[in-house]
């Protein structure tokens, strides 16, 4: 069980790597949610990222032999990064292990931080058994990603900043991943600041935290899907667990959908870009995951910033789905001249703006004398989607939509 002691010895290790990065009062989600909302801006930390505070503090503490024969560790992309540039500054040889399917933008990123990146597995947990291999074989040292009391000793060096910048604060919200993050904060917070409610969040696609705390041992699940892929890990750690189990109050969770709307909503009212792991502690928020009173001084911890942006677009899309700002229908129409305008014509009167538009008259599914048109909108909002589509149909039109 790692200590307030620890965390601030890490501060003291981690000082020069990590920046303290700000903490801000969003008016935007506050007047949305009713609370005090404030972001803790992890996604400006260096390397994208809070991983770089417990991979300094991890390696700031390797021995003699340790530092000689060098690292290996697995991630999903953010730990890598840290670990990299951690080891990078102390002259240690780093090798990671990241998952196939790793984020491009992450695996360049790691590379250019000077690991030797190997990818293997489809998800953290394949990677991190080959990893564990290497270990084994070049009598490395496993730098976990997590699952480590200096590990989120370093983690928890963000909790003091958040102590620090916004004392009067009522509930700190932490995603959850693999835990090593919230188990930091928690304590850093909590050992402090008694009263103060710890929300952890994780993503429906890979939830097994919430259940870990319930059977109060660790769940691992099947698989993981969600776009939030910096916390998509199979289950928490044991010595997480056990941190959690003691400091943290409350867990919840948010789904796909809540998280693209959050982080398109950071990106257009705060000009703040983050990932999807980045999003969930203000999802969570906007989503009412949990409960808070009016006024509750609110911090959503945005962990991090590194989305790939073959991925933003399509994160970006959903969110706008969500606002219902892009609306993607299809109609069946009479295979005759004209019609392709009449319904141009009834879109235009609605003021609706049209992104795309595919007129299809071969598909087997529609009949030789039809066509099918398939239109992508740009919409004010939910109900102005929902004027265009009842105006459609009050031509004559059936709609589907698609999204």
């Amino acid at each position: 069980m790692i200590t307030l002691s620890d965390v601030r010895e890490a501060r003291e290790r981690v000082g020069d790597a990590a920046r303290h990065t700000p903490l801000e009062r969003s008016r935007t989600f506050s007047e949305m949610s009713g609370a005090d909302v404030h972001l803790k801006l992890e996604n400006f930390q260096r390397t994208g990222a809070f991983k770089i505070r417990g991979a300094m503090n991890r390696i700031a503490t390797l021995s003699d032999a340790e530092r000689e024969a060098g690292v290996v560790t697995a991630s999903a992309g953010n730990h890598a990064q840290g670990v990299a540039l951690a080891a990078d500054r102390a002259g240690v040889d780093a090798t990671v292990v990241m998952p196939k399917f790793a984020p491009v933008s992450k695996v360049k990123a790691t590379r250019g931080y000077g690991a030797s990146v190997r990818l293997e597995g489809v998800d953290y947990d394949e990677a991190q058994a080959y990893a564990h291999r290497l270990e084994r074989e070049e009598g490395r040292t496993y730098v976990h990603a997590f699952d480590d009391p200096v590990v989120m000793a370093g983690q928890g060096t963000l909790g003091l900043e958040i102590v620090d910048d916004c004392p009067d604060l009522d509930t700190v919200v932490v995603p959850i991943g693999g835990g090593g993050l919230i188990s930091g904060v928690a304590v850093a917070i909590k050992e402090q600041l008694p009263d103060v409610r710890v929300v952890g969040v994780q993503a429906e696609g890979a939830a097994s935290a919430g259940e870990s705390l319930k059977k109060g041992e660790v769940h691992e699940i099947d698989s993981v899907d969600t776009i939030a892929d910096g916390i998509a890990t199979r289950s928490v750690g044991e010595q997480t667990l056990e941190v959690m189990s003691a400091y943290v109050d409350e867990v919840v969770t948010v789904d796909d959908r809540e998280i693209a709307l959050a982080l398109t909503l950071l990106l257009e009212r705060s000009k703040t870009l983050v990932e999807g792991a980045g999003a969930v502690a203000l999802a969570a928020v906007l989503s009412d995951a949990f409960k808070y009173d009016d006024d509750e001084t609110i911090v959503a911890a945005l962990c991090g910033g590194n989305i790939d942006l073959n991925r933003l677009g399509t994160v970006i899309r959903r969110g706008l789905v969500q606002m219902g700002r892009y609306l993607k229908i299809t109609i069946d129409l009479k295979d005759r001249p004209g019609e392709l305008e009449r319904v141009s014509s009834i879109v235009a009167r609605t003021g609706a703006n049209v992104y795309a538009v595919h007129h299809d008259r071969t598909s087997r599914d529609v009949a030789v004398n039809a066509a099918e048109l398939e239109l992508e909108l740009e919409t004010d909002d939910a109900e102005h989607a929902a004027d265009i589509v009842d105006a459609l149909e009050a031509d004559g039109y059936e709609v589907e939509i698609l999204s």
